[in-house]
């Protein structure tokens, strides 16, 4: 999707301009550390043609009491944000809708943690907006989270602020432009924030693929990391992994072979398996990264959407990630305290992992070791078969003699472990070689990659 050029407005002329719009009227609701959204609008003046209502819900028994106790008693969660819009938007309807019948409504709420001054949290929220584009027409959404970035609460307080007029700026100037739309939350805010997950719902959106959203965020650097479901709606790992163990499998799937297949049913058994992991609190994670996306050249759309329409029929749960290295993507998820996470790869990208963490970083191959073989992190590797039949294992890959005792101890403590049970009949099948079959139309691909995968690919005519 073309972006169009654009000039960057100050946080301050953003605010003004809706204020001087008279078609736009509302309410905030601003719970925790976000109470700086409002105080832009009543600043810069003009507040009395914008905003109806402004609150802040800062005791919890008080916040319980307009908008009902939180399951688990956290406050800073996606259901909160939804309470808030439902409670706030439903009440401008109700009230002002007769004496306003011109006017297009909206609620802006946040509930959002700062750090603390001991700092020993890392600040983060969700922000949303729930808005009208004509007056008594069904809303739309723009829901996301952010994670704080400065190292101060003042300073976090002012990024909140500069977001959620971004958001409300984008929603109502950039609409019709979606990708321009998640690009503009960042005005201002460069370094200050990362912003995990943008959903976008509602009728002015309704050609909108959600997918595309999280490709955006992180092409766009909004993120490293965002997520997707089956359905394609963006989820979050603060509500979707909360307390639950994770196994991850990193490939291009393009398109998911047999082999791929087998590696996520045996690596999968093995991790729900492991005395540490519960089996009912484990989930299963598959990622593609930009830099596999543009491994061809230029990113494609179209080439991540047939490769996400693929993993979304297989019922996968999608991670597109800005992480080539994993210990950038396991500290990730780290920060949303994953009790255990499982790395599933081929033994020749493990090999080249080692390889890469040895010679570039000479100087520290401790710490670098350290970094990436946490103590709750276990790589699975998957066998491959060379040319002469042997098999490549975990116990067999080539390592450097300089880290044969480190990697010996990664062995020995099951930071590394082989994948049991694997079908050695499908060892023969690569996926580079299936593409090509695919591409050039040749006979037989299909009994190379799972069924339901060759029916879909047939029935939909994707491009690989």
């Amino acid at each position: 999707m073309t972006i169009t050029s654009r000039r960057t407005l100050e946080t301050e002329q953003k605010a003004l301009e809706i204020n001087l719009d008279p078609h736009i009227y509302g309410a905030f609701a601003e719970i925790g550390a976000g109470q700086e959204v409002a105080r832009y609008f009543f600043q810069v003046g003009a507040a009395a043609g914008t905003i109806a209502k402004t609150m802040s819900a800062y005791d919890k028994t008080v916040s319980d009491e307009i908008y009902g106790p939180e399951h688990k008693g956290r406050y800073v969660c996606e259901p909160r944000l939804y309470k808030m819009l439902n409670h706030e938007f439903g009440l401008l309807e109700t009230r002002l809708r007769a004496s306003r019948s011109d006017q297009n409504f909206f609620a802006f709420a946040d509930t959002v943690s700062a750090i603390n001054f001991q700092k020993t949290n890392k600040g983060n929220g969700w922000l949303g907006l729930r808005f009208q584009l004509r007056p008594g027409a069904a809303p739309n959404d723009v829901v996301l989270h952010t994670r704080l970035l400065d190292n101060d609460n003042r300073l976090q307080q002012q990024a909140v602020g500069i977001l959620g007029v971004n958001l409300i700026y984008a929603c109502f100037r950039y609409h019709n432009e979606p990708e321009t739309l998640v690009q503009s939350l960042l005005d201002n805010l460069h370094g200050r924030v990362a912003i995990d997950l943008v959903r976008l719902q509602g009728p002015d959106f309704a050609g909108v693929d959600n997918r595309l959203v999280c490709l955006w965020a992180v092409k766009n650097g909004l993120t490293d990391v965002a997520m997707f479901g089956p359905d394609g709606t963006p989820l979050h790992a603060s509500e979707l992994l909360y307390k639950k163990s994770i196994l991850i499998a990193r490939g291009s799937y393009k398109p998911p072979t047999l082999v791929q297949q087998d590696m996520v049913r045996c690596t999968y058994a093995q991790f729900t398996a492991e005395p540490d992991v519960d089996a009912h609190q484990a989930y299963f994670l598959t990622e593609i990264t930009l830099e596999n996306l543009r491994a061809e050249g230029e990113l494609s759309e179209r080439d991540f959407l047939n490769r996400a329409e693929i993993l979304c029929a297989l019922g996968q749960t999608v991670i597109l990630s800005n992480c080539v290295q994993h210990k950038k993507l396991i500290a990730y998820f780290r920060d949303y305290r994953v009790p255990r996470i499982g790395l599933a790869l081929g033994a020749r990208k493990f090999q080249n992992i080692i390889l890469e963490t040895y010679h570039q970083n000479p100087d520290n191959l401790l710490g670098a070791f350290g970094e990436l073989f946490l103590r709750h992190v276990r790589f699975y590797v998957y066998p491959a078969r060379l040319e002469n039949g042997n098999l490549i294992t975990a116990h067999t890959i080539d390592v450097p003699k300089d880290i044969h005792f480190l990697y010996q101890h990664l062995l020995d403590h099951r930071n590394v472990v082989d994948v049991q049970g694997v079908n050695p009949d499908n060892l023969h099948i690569y996926h580079k070689e299936v593409l090509r079959m695919i591409r050039s139309n040749m006979p037989g691909w299909e009994k190379n990659v799972p069924e339901d995968v060759a029916r879909l690919i047939k029935e939909k005519r994707l491009e690989l």
